[in-house]
């Protein structure tokens, strides 16, 4: 596969990721998640428990898009380096890099 091809696949298969996550949040909205957190927030703190809110339905969603993202790289053999791949390598070793 030449590498034109390969990117403008790994460009498509990150727009399917994104509305993957786009559609998760209109999942969240219509299962009433949001409202839930939001109402158990005290009075006056509303939009503090809707940012909560927001957190912690798109948590499972962002961590399906990594998983999705990581193997689309694989399957296309996209090289590239991930930021949070060196932070949890020893020590030492990162400072080999």
């Amino acid at each position: 596969m030449n590498e034109s091809r390969r990117k403008l696949l790994h460009h498509c298969a990150t727009g399917v990721g994104f509305v993957f996550l786009i559609f998760w949040f209109y999942l969240g909205r219509k299962t009433g998640i949001l409202d839930l957190i939001t109402e158990q927030a005290p009075s006056g703190y509303e939009g503090a428990g809707l940012m909560l809110g927001i957190m912690l339905m798109m948590t499972p969603g962002f961590f399906l898009w990594t998983l999705w993202t990581r193997w689309t790289e694989k399957h296309l053999q996209i090289k590239g380096r991930y930021y949070e791949d060196g932070v949890f390598k020893d020590p030492v070793k990162r400072k080999k890099e």
